[in-house]
């Protein structure tokens, strides 16, 4: 399910906008305050942002364009008022994906956001999140916000086993079967040492806690 962020100012339209996407099947994160959505960009990364222009202390596509100069590679569609050839262009340059002009027609913004989603997103099903940290698994590739992490391939493996089994606690040994195999000779505290190893570099600063202890068992991610 893609999780699509609306900003938009005006309440009433706010609503429609989260009443039609959610009836269309995404996952809806609408408000009218840009503060709400960076808070919500330090935990999530959405598939898709709907952003007017025209925003309470801010311009959009100033914040857009501030999003995009932090590395924020969200797909964006103004939805505004603004619809100067000037301002349409201003809009593409400060980061847009695509430019919809009010008023609209819900059918053909449903049509456009599905479009885009398949332009960025072709593999969306294959693509593995949890909070800021996004796995995809056909390149073994790992983001935190949107940071491309180096890790090993043992540490790739044991960071999607512990995803994929999100709010299940794995003992060690459940782990040593499932990541390391029928390779070696392993003990329970080699997991320890590979736990330790991925926490190291998807949490330098030891302030997120993705991975947790649980004593005399194993570990889990909530």
């Amino acid at each position: 399910m893609a999780l699509i962020v609306v900003i938009e100012d005006e309440r009433d339209l706010l609503d429609l906008l989260e009443y039609h996407l959610g009836k269309e099947g995404y996952d809806v994160f609408a408000s009218v305050s840009t503060q709400a959505v960076e808070k919500l960009l330090e935990e999530e990364t959405p598939d898709l942002m709907i952003v007017d222009r025209n925003l309470p202390g801010v311009e959009g596509s100033e914040f857009v364009a501030k999003l995009r100069d932090e590395g924020l590679d969200v797909p964006v569609i103004f939805l505004t008022a603004k619809a100067a050839d000037r301002e349409i262009e201003e809009g593409f340059l400060r980061g847009a994906d695509d430019y919809v002009t009010k008023p609209f027609n819900f059918k053909e913004l449903m049509h456009r956001i599905k479009a885009v989603l398949r332009r960025s997103k072709p593999e969306e099903s294959d693509i593995v999140r949890y909070r800021d940290i996004t796995i995809r698994p056909k390149s073994h590739e790992v983001f935190v916000e949107n940071r491309k992490i180096d890790l090993t391939k043992l540490e790739y493996d044991l960071l999607l086993e512990l995803v994929k089994n999100k709010n299940v606690v794995l003992s060690r040994e459940q782990l040593l079967e499932r990541v390391w195999g029928d390779e070696g000779d392993y003990q329970v505290k080699t997991v320890n040492v590979a736990v330790n190893r991925l926490k190291e570099k998807i949490d330098p600063d030891k302030s997120k806690n993705y991975i947790r202890s649980v004593r005399g068992v194993g570990y889990r991610v909530d």
